[in-house]
């Protein structure tokens, strides 16, 4: 991807894709832009039927690989990126989302710095389909104890964490279709620190009509009450209230976001 700079560690970004070419490009452009030297870029493609391959073959000389072939879904794609990366901080970027140029020069002088912390997280705007900043993320400071409690606040888009971890403690469990990064937290939380730099805008969460945030919303919560009592988590636990709260409001949330992606 650029010349390598044998002191800068290698850092290996995985994008999970399927069927998202009007944003695919914009995606990898963001992560080939990078203003760190050693990036290690592989694209596991589904097997898309849009034009999503054209997009691919087109960076196809800058990625260190790339295939398109039918898969089990995002995880299984996620974990057969990750099974393919050697390098020593891993990240993954869905292909509807990108990168702040200096994101990961940031994240990896951080963990250079602090071996003691296995994940470092920034800061993330909500953008819509035009990339337009529409909102931002409400990331904050957490760890074991909050994220079993529902207290996740970790935008998965700017997250960077230690490759010796996954090694440790993955894959990802291919039965989620949504929680399998509040899995993932919650197993790194587990063996190591999580740190939150406030401040740092490193991504950016695209929020349009297709997306499965928007699309697939209320698969999100059971998902997160399995972490959570497979953790050993109360009935009790702010997660559970929120996730009544979130059920009886369902319907108001759904007609919102109706109303905002019918607005130009």
């Amino acid at each position: 991807m650029k010349v390598n700079d044998p002191r800068a560690p290698l850092v290996s970004i995985i994008t999970p894709s399927y069927n998202q070419a009007g944003y695919l490009e914009e995606t990898i452009q963001s992560v080939l832009g990078q203003t760190y030297p050693n990036i290690e870029y592989i694209l596991i493609d589904g097997g898309s039927t849009d034009n999503s391959l054209d997009v691919i073959k087109k960076y196809a000389d800058k990625l260190a690989y790339w295939e398109s072939v039918k898969d089990k879904g995002q995880t299984d794609a996620i974990n057969k990126g990750f099974a393919r990366a050697t390098g020593e901080i891993i990240a993954w970027l869905n292909s509807d989302d990108t990168l702040e140029p200096q994101a990961v020069a940031e994240a990896v002088a951080f963990l250079s710095e602090h071996p003691e912390v296995g994940l470092v997280y920034g800061d993330a705007h909500y953008i819509d389909e035009k990339s337009r900043v529409i909102g931002n993320f409400p990331a904050a400071q957490t760890d074991l104890k909050k994220l079993r409690k529902g207290y996740v606040h970790i935008p998965q888009q700017a997250s960077f964490f230690r490759k010796s971890l996954w090694d440790q403690v993955g894959p990802l469990d291919d039965s989620f279709f949504f929680a399998m990064d509040y899995d993932l937290w919650t197993r790194l939380a587990a063996v190591s620190e999580l740190r939150y730099l406030e401040g740092r805008v490193w991504a950016n969460f695209r929020l349009h009509a297709d997306a499965k945030t928007i699309a697939a919303d209320d698969r999100c919560w059971p998902e997160m009450l399995r972490v959570h009592y497979r953790e050993g988590g109360s009935f009790l636990a702010p997660i559970v209230l929120k996730y009544y709260i979130r059920k009886l409001a369902a319907p108001f949330i759904r007609w919102r976001r109706k109303r905002m992606f019918k607005q130009d």
